[in-house]
């Protein structure tokens, strides 16, 4: 998927980083020898290039994701920082962003078994929406695994987004408020707005 947007989508988590990353070791897009000059791509092609790149990026299926579009069309103000805000509040990458996770994949497996609560109860839905002033804490299920020790080592390296805070001793953080778009700096180059477009026609 990195290859064919020709842009890592840091879906493996810390294998990402590392020299092992696939698109560090063949950037090619897959598929025959690209030709030596690329066709001129039309306006659809590119919103649709934006749309791909997003969705996958935070691991929704289609349907998820164009559901996910129509409730942020439904909310007052930009649509387009509606829809960021809407996925960022998603319990999975929540917990990605808590460090409590090396990636989203990983975060969805990790509500999916029940190792998560919300505001005291366990939750094992990925979409789940997070509101300001939620707590997400990890079950004690969960505070023994590895793999979650691991991801929390990322938060001693670079902290968490401006909107949430973490305890890392407890394995608890807190969603203190809806993210801005201009916050969210790892889709700074995400063009919004061209998928407005593309659901719009």
């Amino acid at each position: 998927m990195c290859r064919v947007e020709q842009k890592k989508l840091f879906l493996k988590g810390v294998r990402c980083k590392s020299d092992k990353c696939p698109i560090n070791r063949k950037a090619l897009p897959p598929g025959k020898a690209p030709k030596s000059r690329p066709a001129k791509q039309s306006e659809y092609a590119i919103q649709l290039r934006e749309k791909q790149r997003l969705k996958r990026t935070y691991g929704l299926m289609e349907t998820q994701f164009r559901n996910t579009f129509e409730k942020a069309l439904r909310m007052p103000g930009k649509t387009g920082e509606n829809l960021f805000i809407l996925l960022e509040r998603r319990l999975d990458t929540v917990v990605y962003r808590m460090r409590f996770s090396s990636s989203r994949a990983q975060a969805r497996q990790i509500v999916l078994h029940g190792h998560i609560s919300v505001n005291g109860k366990r939750v094992n839905v990925p979409s789940f929406l997070v509101k300001p002033g939620d707590s997400v804490v990890l079950l004690p299920s969960g505070k023994k695994m590895n793999l979650v020790k691991d991801a929390l080592q990322e938060f001693g390296r670079s902290g968490v987004m401006p909107w949430l805070s973490v305890d890392p001793d407890n394995m608890a953080g807190k969603f203190n408020s809806f993210p801005h778009r201009q916050d969210i700096t790892d889709m700074a180059d995400i063009r919004e707005q061209l998928v407005v477009e593309l659901y719009s026609k």
